[in-house]
Order: structure tokens, then C-alpha cells, then sequence
């Protein structure tokens, strides 16, 4: 990192940014809350929120400010990308559904990217007023105290996370057979609805593992370095190494990546 952004510089932006969003998504209530659908078809459940735009606005506002070259990736505004080698991958409000109906899990997730290689990230819960942040290279934290990876070994004694694609009711990619294969195998699985927010519990500890397909960039990308820095592995469906592009992502403490892998793809 130059100068310009530095590891430091970087952290004191991120949690600034994140607990800044935070607020404006608090300041809303399912009572005063504006839902639009972003799908026009008929059971369409991808929504947008007034407290979507407005923590997106601050964010942005925040990057453009600070960082006036670098490119930008965001959940609901298109921005042309300059070609910078810096690239922010930002989810103002992650968990959206769950917001709207008043359910206690979302967060703000923010990454970003040198040169393609996702170099830091935060995830910032506003109502358990938790953030979890890495820097590559320098590991992974919960609120200034150093996380790690669960040690467990064996699925059956293992909490895992998913989540469905909005289009699970016309598309047959929609994690169903997955889902039901992988439920037979472990001790639980848990299903969020922040993706984000899945991904640093696996950082923590919380969660032994994570998969989803159908992600966007910025949903998985703080978590994806969190997951690394912490000790842990992720991949796509095969195994491979990965990046936030990836259309099926697989997090876990790396001792159970193996296994559940097999769990995901097998027939039986």
C-alpha cells in the first residue's frame, strides 16, 4: 500500500465509514421505511430500501472525498470505473429483507482491492456495534482483539451457514439439493440472510463454515479476506482459490473445507 493508503490511514477510514453508515441505517424503522422491488416479476423478492440509499450515499460520498481516484463497486448505484488499481466493493446494507422486517441481523461490509487482490475489509454489525476487520497479511480482528477460525474437525460437529438466490423460484441453481445434502451431515445449519455477516462469523469462530452461490462482489468481499486472515480457507465449488467474482463461494475453518465440499457435490 502507498502512502496515500496505508494500513493505518485505511482502518481509521473503514471504521469511521462503517459506524457512520450504521447510524443512518438505524435512524430508520420498519414503521418509517421505504421498500421498492427490484424485480418486476411476479414473486420477485429483491427489495431496496430507504436505508439502503442512504447509508450507500454516505459511503460513497465518504470514498469519492477521500480517495477521488479510486473505483468503486456498489450494491445500487452504477458507477463507471476509472481504471484504478484500487477498487472498493461496497455493501451499505447487507441483510436488507431481514431489515425490513425488523429481524436483527445486517451489517455494512466494505472491501477493498489493489490490483485485483482484496488487501482489507470491514464488517460492521450497527446493533451489536461489532466490527470485524483485516488487513492482509496482518491478520483478522473483532473490535481491536485478534480472532481466529474454529478447530472443528468432523461435520457432524459443526455449525454451518447458507443462504438462497433471490431467483430460487426460476432458476434450478438454487441451493436446494445442495442444502438438503449438507443438512444430513452436520450438527446445523443456520440460515442468516447476511452474507457478510456469515463470513465473519466463520472468522470468529462462530460459525464452522459458509457456502452460497449467486453472491455479488461486494457481498462476500470483507468476508472473504476475514475468512483468510483468520486462519481459514475459501473457494469455489471445486476447491479452487477464489476471488469476490466467484459464482459459488465456500468458507470454513479449513479443517472441514474438504468434507463439506464433498458434501455439496455428492449425488447421494
Amino acid at each position: 500500500m502507498t502512502y496515500e493508503t496505508d494500513s493505518k490511514n485505511i482502518l481509521e477510514f473503514l471504521t469511521r465509514v462503517t459506524a457512520g453508515a450504521g447510524k443512518r441505517i438505524l435512524s430508520y424503522s420498519k414503521e418509517n421505511l421505504g421498500v421498492a422491488l427490484k424485480d418486476n416479476r411476479p414473486n420477485a423478492i429483491d427489495i431496496v430500501t430507504d436505508a439502503d440509499r442512504a447509508s450507500e450515499d454516505f459511503i460513497l460520498d465518504a470514498i469519492s472525498r477521500e480517495f477521488p481516484e479510486h473505483d468503486i463497486m456498489t450494491e445500487e448505484t452504477r458507477i463507471e470505473l476509472k481504471g484504478s488499481r484500487w477498487l472498493w466493493l461496497v455493501d451499505p446494507l447487507d441483510g436488507t429483507v431481514n431489515f425490513a422486517h425488523g429481524y436483527p441481523m445486517f451489517s455494512v461490509s466494505i472491501g477493498l482491492m489493489e490490483n485485483g487482490a482484496l488487501v482489507a475489509g470491514m464488517v460492521h454489525d450497527p446493533l451489536k456495534k461489532e466490527s470485524f476487520y483485516a488487513i492482509k497479511n496482518n491478520g483478522a480482528f473483532l473490535n481491536n482483539s485478534p480472532i481466529h477460525v474454529s478447530g472443528a474437525s468432523r461435520l457432524p460437529e459443526s455449525i454451518l451457514s447458507t443462504g438462497f438466490p433471490y431467483d430460487k423460484a426460476y432458476s434450478l441453481q438454487n441451493n436446494i439439493a445442495e442444502f438438503s445434502r449438507v443438512l444430513l451431515r452436520v450438527q446445523g445449519i443456520r440460515r442468516g440472510g447476511s452474507a457478510a455477516l456469515d463470513l465473519a462469523y466463520v472468522s470468529c469462530g462462530r460459525l464452522d463454515g459458509f457456502w452460497e452461490q449467486k453472491l455479488k462482489p461486494w457481498d462476500m468481499a470483507a468476508g472473504m479476506l476475514l475468512v483468510e486472515e483468520a486462519g481459514g480457507r475459501v473457494s469455489d465449488r471445486s476447491g479452487n482459490g477464489t476471488d469476490p467474482y466467484t459464482q459459488f463461494i465456500v468458507a470454513t475453518n479449513g479443517v472441514i473445507h474438504d468434507l463439506l465440499l464433498e458434501a455439496i457435490r455428492s449425488e447421494s
